[in-house]
């Protein structure tokens, strides 16, 4: 299976740094609001169950985890109703960008990004102009090296996956959408380290910058997209050669 672009090696990276912003309690919030319309009860709500891992994992406190699980379930005065919705645009270089928002207003949500497109050398486009460039795919992360490489797909035969990508002391183990919670289930009855897991936009195509500047704009773009308070994910196809000096 191909590798990943390098914006989804630079996402990981990033993630951790985000995790330590305030703002991110606020995108986790509105993850599990929306997963308990399904059901309270995260035992038997899958959705709900793994954005509950999510935030547990970011250190959000108990008591927001539950305030954002009850907003959800209709039990909260605050009336706020959220929905999940997908914007697709290009970004310097030909980048594809797909975004996922959940918002409580569309207007307010797509003026943003449209601003945020066009400072940054890019433009939001229509429904379906870039979806085509990416699968919608379960992901699974591991605890597992190179030295587990040879234990591990014999596992993987018997479980509905389809590839996986050794980074460093991890493993990131991919299968089909619908594939998620028994895969993440199967790895772990197998024995393994389960980190995190979830559904992420996979480019099939990759678009390769190989100019500094235009690749220095492009980050620059993802990384606008990424800090607006609507958005919930930022994908883009983005390929960058390892050897390309960044600094400024």
């Amino acid at each position: 299976m191909a590798g990943h672009s390098k914006w989804s090696q630079i996402k990981r990276t990033k993630a951790v740094v985000d995790a330590k912003r305030g703002a991110v309690f606020t995108r986790l919030g509105r993850e599990i609001m929306v997963a308990a319309r399904a059901g309270a009860d995260p035992t038997g709500n899958f959705q709900l169950r793994t954005a509950i891992t999510r935030a547990k994992s970011a250190g959000m406190p108990s008591a927001n985890i539950e305030r954002a699980i009850a907003k959800g379930a209709g039990q909260s005065a605050d009336g706020m109703q959220l929905e999940e919705v997908r914007y697709e645009g290009y970004g310097p270089g030909g980048m594809a960008v797909l975004v996922e928002a959940l918002t409580d207003n569309r207007n307010r949500t797509a003026a943003d990004l449209r601003l945020a497109f066009s400072k940054n050398g890019g433009n939001l486009g229509e429904n379906g102009c870039v979806g085509y460039l990416f699968n919608h795919r379960s992901e699974v992360t591991i605890t597992a090296a190179a030295a587990d490489e040879e234990r591990l797909l014999e596992g993987l035969l018997e479980l509905d996956a389809d590839g996986y990508e050794l980074q460093d002391e991890e493993t990131v183990v991919h299968g089909p959408f619908a594939a998620l919670e028994s895969l993440q289930d199967g790895l772990r009855g197998q024995g393994w380290d389960v980190r995190e897991w979830g559904h992420n936009w996979t480019a099939i195509t990759t678009a390769p910058i190989h100019d500094a500047d235009t690749a220095r704009q492009a980050l620059k773009l993802l990384d606008c997209l990424d800090e607006l308070d609507d958005v919930r994910s930022v994908n883009a196809n983005l390929d960058l050669p390892d050897d390309l000096e960044l600094s400024s």
